[in-house]
């Protein structure tokens, strides 16, 4: 694979699952128009474990680097985060410049404070992150899923049962991640200051951040941010409106690129 021809596309996923449940719908459209695409799994998720005892997103963003380096990508690539796959994109393009060129975020922000947290919780009547984000029961996962979809899916029990069973291993270190994506982050004070372009692409019906919060987020990071939304469509928007998503992703990677990619429009 010679990575001076074609623009490497790392896509990371959020708390509720892995990196191919998360990006099953984007990763065939973005190898088809050109791209190097990479589908990790973060720390903890998927076969992905680490002894080190740092749970935070900064520790996320250094393995993420690190993992690409080693497989060959020194940049310039493009990171496409989704809520706390959002959180690590953004860490590692302040800190890693050379290697991130562009970035593309749905439904996160740069810190998650506890008022947001508070927020979320009475949103959607659950008693605590770690409850709402690291479900234990189908009924629970059927709520999570339900939330975080505008669309109204019914999934099987036997799916949501399978699921759970194979999405929710390393709970103790989750959720630590959960401690510290609240009270380490929620320090800071304001956001760091970008060299990269950075698309915000946000489901209009978002609850788990809602639109709102996009907004307030293209007003921090100032002119190289811009907010585009994606009607009908709640949190899991790269998953409910694909083609939508895609085309979006698409379009900004097609403006952003050092490489010039074919079959953008499909």
């Amino acid at each position: 694979m010679n990575h001076n021809q074609h623009h490497p596309v790392v896509l990371v996923h959020g708390f509720a699952g892995d990196g191919m449940a998360t990006w099953g719908f984007q990763v065939g459209a973005l190898t088809k128009c050109g791209h190097d695409v990479y589908v990790p799994d973060l720390v903890h998720f998927g076969g992905s474990t680490s002894r080190s005892p740092d749970r935070s997103v900064a520790f996320q963003a250094r393995c993420l680097a690190a993992a690409l380096r080693n497989l060959g990508v020194a940049g310039p690539c493009t990171v496409v985060g989704f809520s706390y796959g959002g959180l690590v994109a953004l860490q590692m393009a302040a800190a890693c410049p050379g290697l991130v060129r562009s970035v593309v975020v749905s439904g996160c922000t740069v810190t998650y404070t506890s008022a947001m947290k508070d927020a979320l919780l009475s949103r959607l009547s659950a008693r605590s992150i770690t409850e709402l984000m690291l479900p234990e029961t189908v009924g629970q996962l059927r709520r999570l899923f339900s939330t975080a979809m505008h669309m109204k899916v019914w999934f099987p029990r036997r799916l949501l049962k399978d699921f759970l069973k194979v999405m929710y291993n390393n709970r103790k270190e989750r959720a630590e991640m959960l401690d510290d994506m609240v009270n380490m982050r929620g320090k800071e004070a304001s956001a760091p200051v970008f060299q990269q372009n950075i698309l915000l692409l946000w489901g209009e019906n978002d609850n788990f951040f809602p639109i709102e919060d996009g907004e307030s987020l293209k007003e921090e990071l100032g002119e190289k941010a811009t907010l585009q939304t994606i009607s009908k469509a709640g949190h899991l928007a790269q998953l409910e409106r694909p083609c939508v998503y895609n085309r979006y992703l698409k379009k900004f990677l097609a403006a952003h690129s050092p490489f010039e990619l074919v079959n953008t429009s499909s």
